[in-house]
């Protein structure tokens, strides 16, 4: 008979179970613009590959405009990642709320991206990404 931790354990292993995420240096630069204006733009982004998931870039705050972003309550939690922090991007005339989230202190696993944002892609106007770094 199995012990309530064993109980436990393998409930949540059945509802959170393990995941493979891989977080590598971008080698491209990719630039996300709403309204005409450039929000982000990069060459030092990591790109997070997450199970069936497509590829999200998470941007260094140096290169994204955060006078363009504001923090706002909404927060989620993610058992890969942890708890995430949102911004709406106003750049433009257009507002777009809780587009840009953070994982401002991530799970162990997860710090390659602590303090990094991301863009939910499908909210912003225009997405580019250049085949090659300047050098």
């Amino acid at each position: 008979m199995a012990t309530r931790e064993q109980a436990v354990s393998e409930t949540v292993s059945r509802s959170h179970p393990p995941r493979r995420i891989d977080v590598d240096p971008c080698p491209v630069r990719v630039r996300v613009e709403l309204g005409g204006e450039v929000v982000a733009d990069s060459t030092r982004a990591l790109v997070m590959h997450e199970a069936d998931y497509p590829p999200v870039h998470y941007f260094p705050r140096d290169d994204v405009r955060m006078d363009l972003l504001t923090r706002t309550e909404h927060a989620t939690r993610c058992p890969y990642k942890g708890d995430a922090s949102y911004w709406t991007v106003e750049a433009g005339g257009r507002t777009v709320e809780n587009a840009v989230w953070s994982y401002e202190d991530p799970i162990p696993d997860m710090t390659a991206i602590a303090g990094y944002l991301a863009f939910y892609r499908n909210r912003m106007d225009a997405w580019s990404e250049e085949d090659t770094l300047p050098d």
